[in-house]
């Protein structure tokens, strides 16, 4: 797999690269660090990583101003398991295409696809197509890769933490020693806003009867904390460890966009699958969704919190039977 994407990269003169929308440190941190280590290969290629960038990101880096291309050019589709997630590109007008993703399959639009669900993360992903053929990495590179990394494992607190990533991640360091006291600064640090709005979360959160607690964030309070959409994305993994729940979700409204950012986490029940149905999907234990009208938010809310119930009545009776 790694000789295919290596040839694909090294054949076409025009590479894009693209990732999910709704950006996030590992889509942006390993779209970024593919795109430096390909133009330090090859100078000659014009290399571009497209999608909507974000404020809260500007340490890792900025996107490209792009248009569609014309000529023959390959497209690199990041962290992205269906089309309708990809931010920007279309995979109909490139030559080629590649998917380098660690979900779940969804569907197939790229004519070569490395997907590993076992991978903790794209920037994982990537590490290891640099590490197995000649493209070249400097410390930049390695430093937002190793962003992308720790983001998504949430400083490797996740099942998705393998022998394998820490085997990586000690290469990586011991190639590039990396300041990570100050990476960590640099992806942890909050505004005392958000701190706020944390606060606020905490105190209002709403639990089912079935153990699911939602808080629905409209942009009358995200305004309260002079904040926007995009923050409770940063917030939801700080309600992991709370012993009266099983699954969390935070819903943002987004007034540009017309819509409801779903974060969901979950310690137990599998939760992409209703995510999908929302326009939306991910990992069993951590996904999202967007929808338009507070009726979607409630359905999902009820369809999450029947999984949870029938989650806990098969844990149950696993217990009887064990018990017997």
């Amino acid at each position: 797999m790694y000789k295919k994407i290596f040839r694909l990269i090294k054949k076409y003169p025009t590479i894009v690269i693209a990732r999910h929308i709704g950006v996030d440190p590992d889509a942006m941190g390993s779209q970024l660090a593919l795109k430096e280590a390909i133009t330090l290969t090859f100078p000659e290629k014009k290399v571009y990583a497209i999608g909507n960038g974000s404020s809260k990101f500007t340490y890792i880096g900025k996107m490209d101003k792009f248009e569609e291309p014309t000529d023959k050019a390959l497209l690199i589709v990041l962290d992205t398991p269906d089309k309708k997630r990809i931010d920007s590109a279309d995979p109909t007008k490139y030559e080629a295409c590649i998917k380098i993703d660690h979900h779940p399959y969804m569907e197939t639009f790229g004519e070569v696809e490395w997907i590993d669900e076992t991978a903790s993360s794209a920037s994982q992903l990537v590490i290891e197509l640099l590490f197995n053929t000649k493209l070249e990495m400097n410390e930049h590179i390695a430093r937002n890769l190793f962003i992308g990394l720790v983001s998504d494992t949430n400083r490797f607190s996740f099942r998705n933490s393998t022998p394998k990533t820490f085997r990586l991640v000690a290469d990586l360091l011991e190639k590039y020693p990396l300041d990570i006291e100050k990476i960590y600064q640099e992806i942890y640090m909050r505004p005392l806003n958000e701190f706020r709005l944390q606060g606020y979360i905490a105190e209002n959160l709403t639990i089912t009867d079935h153990g699911v607690a939602y808080i629905k964030l409209t942009n009358d309070i995200l305004t309260k904390f002079n904040t926007d959409a995009g923050a409770a994305g940063n917030i939801v993994n700080n309600f992991n460890y709370v012993e009266d729940y099983l699954v969390w979700l935070t819903v943002s409204e987004d007034v540009k966009n017309e819509l409801f950012k779903v974060n969901i986490r979950s310690r137990g029940p599998v939760i992409n699958f209703i995510a999908e149905k929302y326009n939306g999907g991910g990992h069993a234990f951590a996904s999202g969704a967007r929808v338009h009208t507070m009726d979607e938010v409630d359905s999902l809310i009820e369809e999450l919190d029947g999984v949870t119930k029938k989650y806990i009545e098969d844990l149950e009776k696993r217990c009887s039977h064990e018990d017997k």
